[in-house]
């Protein structure tokens, strides 16, 4: 998708808002960062590989290959755009939630303790992936 066909696509999401509304945003298919870099080093007038060389470094702590939009547990509606959609977020207990935070915040001292309680806290969320991450 083009820079100005996103813009009128989060304009259009804008004016369909009713108030704390979470739009999710089809953007098209993705692009690959190869291609990418490729067509901007050719654009510049270099061939690739050649002039100018392309090096994959791996991820970095934390990166990911992609994102989720959304969890499994959690669903979309649709509106009156093919392209723009509602997220239907899960409901929290606040007191559940600021209970998880307070542990949080007593376990501080320790980064184990700390991705225990961030499992705890936040759905889906595996210090694993980050571990196996950092080791590539």
């Amino acid at each position: 998708m083009t820079i100005p066909g996103a813009a009128r696509l989060v304009i259009q999401a804008g004016a369909m808002a009713k108030g704390g509304e979470m739009f999710i945003l089809d953007m098209g298919q993705s692009v690959k960062i190869l291609d990418l870099a490729k067509d901007l080093i050719k654009l510049s007038g270099f061939e690739p590989d050649v002039d100018i060389k392309i090096e994959f470094t791996g991820l970095r702590p934390g990166e990911k290959l992609y994102e989720e939009l959304l969890l499994a547990e959690e669903g979309i509606e649709s509106t009156r755009h093919e392209s723009i959609f509602i997220g239907k977020p899960l409901e929290l207990d606040y007191d559940e939630l600021m209970g998880k935070i307070e542990k949080l915040e007593l376990n501080l001292d320790n980064i184990q303790r700390i991705k225990d309680c961030l499992n705890n806290i936040v759905l889906n969320y595996d210090t694993r992936n980050d571990e196996a991450a950092a080791t590539k």
